[in-house]
C-alpha cells in the first residue's frame, strides 16, 4: 500500500479504481484537512488496515469497499495461487473488518456470487454498485430536502448534522449531507451547525472541509453544545446518517447522535435520518440487536499523539449509539420517506 500526495480540484470523490494493477486508490481520511493523500490499495490486508484505521470510511463507501475488496481478494489469489478455502477466508476478513455498518457486509455479499465467473465480472459488479449508490444519494437528497421544506415555516432552514455524512462517506454525493447541499442548491440553507464529532473529529476535520468546499456557510460547535444549541431554537431541523437502520426504524449512528434526537423530541424540532437503503437492515429487528463497536482506548486518551488522561486511567469508547425509532422524525431513503415516530404497527419498510 503506498501513498501520494495530491491537489484538490473537482468534486470530492474518495475512491477510486484501476484495472492495471487491479488497484483501489482511496483518500486518506485521517489525515485531512492538512494532507491529501492517496493510498494504492492491492492486497486484502492493505484494505482491512485502511478500514480498521478509518481511512475509509462512512457506511455507503464502506459498501463498495467491500465489493471492490471482494475483487482485490480474487486478484490476489490469482496471483499467489489461493485455493478456493483461502479465498473464502480473506474475503470474510474483508466482510467482518468493521461489525456496526452494515453496508461492508452488504457489498461483500452483493458481488460475491460473482467470483466464479472471473475478476473482470466481479470489477463490472462493484462498479454497478457504486454507481447505483451515489444515483441514490441524490435521489434520497431529493427526497429529505422535499420533507424538511413541507415540515418547516423558514425561508432559510437552519440544520445542525453529526459527523460526517457526504461525499467521503459515500461513493459520492453524500446522504444527510447531500440533504444539506441539496437546500443549499435550491437557495433553501442558512447556518449549519456542524458537530466536531469526539473522539476522532470527523465533523470539524471531515464535514467542514466539505462544507469549506462547496462554499457552504457553518459554524464547528462541540458535540456538548449540540443539545443547547437546538434547545435555544438556533435550529430547525437536524439532519444524520445512518450506520445501519433495523427493521423497527431503530438507527445506529456515530457516537453522539440519540443526544440530538432527544434534544430535538423536547424542543419539537425535526429529527431525519438519511441513508440509502441498503442500510436498511430488515434481519436485525430492533437497535438491542446491532452491535456496537468498541474501539481503542487511546482514541480517548490521546489527543494529536499526547497523552491527555492520567496514567492507568481507561477509556470508555463506542464508535456508535442506537437511536430509537419513536425518536426519529423521518428515516429518508431513495424509496420514499417513512416516520418511525408516526408509525404504528409492523412493517415500517414494506
Amino acid at each position: 500500500m503506498g501513498g501520494m500526495t495530491t491537489a484538490s480540484t473537482g468534486p470530492v470523490r474518495a475512491w477510486a479504481w484501476s484495472d492495471s494493477p487491479p488497484t483501489l486508490a482511496l483518500l486518506d481520511q485521517t489525515l485531512l484537512p492538512a494532507e491529501e493523500v492517496w493510498l494504492q490499495v492491492r492486497t486484502v490486508d492493505a484494505l482491512v488496515d485502511a478500514i480498521v484505521r478509518l481511512v475509509v470510511r462512512g457506511a455507503p463507501l464502506l459498501g463498495a469497499c467491500g465489493a471492490f475488496g471482494v475483487a482485490l481478494a480474487v486478484a490476489q489469489g490469482q496471483a499467489e495461487g489461493w485455493d478456493a478455502a483461502r479465498l473464502g477466508s480473506e474475503i470474510d476478513r474483508v466482510r467482518d473488518a468493521r461489525p456496526t455498518a452494515v453496508n461492508l457486509a452488504w457489498g461483500v455479499d452483493r458481488v460475491r456470487p460473482l467470483v466464479q465467473r472471473g475478476l473482470a465480472t466481479v470489477v463490472a459488479g462493484a462498479r454497478a454498485l457504486a454507481s447505483e449508490d451515489e444515483a441514490a444519494n441524490r435521489e434520497l437528497s431529493r427526497l429529505g430536502a422535499d420533507w424538511i421544506l413541507a415540515h418547516t415555516d423558514r425561508e432559510q432552514v437552519r440544520v445542525v448534522t453529526h459527523c460526517n455524512s457526504g461525499a467521503l462517506a459515500t461513493t459520492g454525493w453524500g446522504t444527510a449531507y447531500g440533504i444539506i447541499h441539496e437546500l443549499h442548491d435550491r437557495g433553501r440553507l442558512g447556518l449549519v451547525y456542524a458537530d466536531e464529532t469526539r473522539p476522532l473529529l470527523q465533523g470539524s476535520r471531515l464535514t467542514s472541509w466539505e462544507l469549506t468546499r462547496d462554499g457552504i456557510d457553518h459554524v464547528i460547535e462541540p458535540d456538548g453544545a449540540a443539545s443547547g444549541t437546538i434547545l435555544r431554537g438556533l435550529v430547525d431541523v437536524a439532519v444524520i446518517g445512518a450506520d445501519r437502520i433495523a427493521a423497527n426504524g431503530d438507527t445506529a449512528n456515530k457516537v453522539g447522535s440519540v443526544a440530538l434526537a432527544l434534544a430535538c423530541a423536547r424542543a419539537g424540532v425535526p429529527f431525519v435520518v438519511a441513508a440509502p437503503s441498503s442500510t436498511v437492515d430488515l434481519a436485525t429487528p430492533t437497535g438491542d440487536d446491532i452491535v456496537i463497536e468498541e474501539r481503542a482506548h487511546d482514541e480517548v486518551l490521546r489527543a494529536g499523539g499526547v497523552r491527555v488522561a492520567p496514567a492507568g486511567a481507561r477509556a470508555h469508547n463506542p464508535a456508535f449509539d442506537v437511536t430509537p425509532h419513536d425518536l426519529i422524525s423521518a428515516i429518508v431513503t431513495e424509496r420514499g420517506v417513512v416516520e418511525p415516530a408516526r408509525a404504528t404497527g409492523d412493517g415500517l419498510f414494506e
